[in-house]
């Protein structure tokens, strides 16, 4: 019951940064419930399954780590339309990792959402 009311309180994504975002730092604190609110999810779970082996790496790391995840800042490198105007790449690292990834973000029935499926 706790989980569909938390839903309710995360705020819908305005524009491609925003969910991108939102995304990333829920994923940085290990907030795998709200990083689901703003995943597309795709006929064929892939999303979901991605962020579920994400969410069980997450759990395995130390405090130490997740501490360090939770610390970082966001630094965005490029957000840029990808094929049209309801599709954006989201190019980032973080300050603790500092690895950089691109995440793709679709605008899907006025959401915005993150697609894990072209992950880079």
């Amino acid at each position: 019951m706790s989980s569909c009311q938390n839903k309710e309180n995360y705020a819908k994504a305005e524009d491609a940064e925003d969910a991108g975002r939102e995304f990333i730092r829920a994923s940085l604190d290990g907030n795998y419930e709200k990083a689901k609110f703003y995943l597309y999810k795709d006929s064929a779970d892939f999303n979901i399954r991605l962020l579920d082996k994400w969410r069980a790496n997450y759990d395995e790391m130390g405090k130490e780590e997740k501490s360090g995840y939770r610390s970082a800042s966001i630094m965005p490198i490029e957000i840029a339309a990808a094929e049209n105007a309801n599709a954006y790449s989201y190019t980032y690292y973080n300050s603790y990792k500092k690895d950089t990834t691109t995440i793709r973000v679709l605008k899907v029935n006025d959401e915005w959402l993150v697609d894990l499926r072209d992950l880079h």
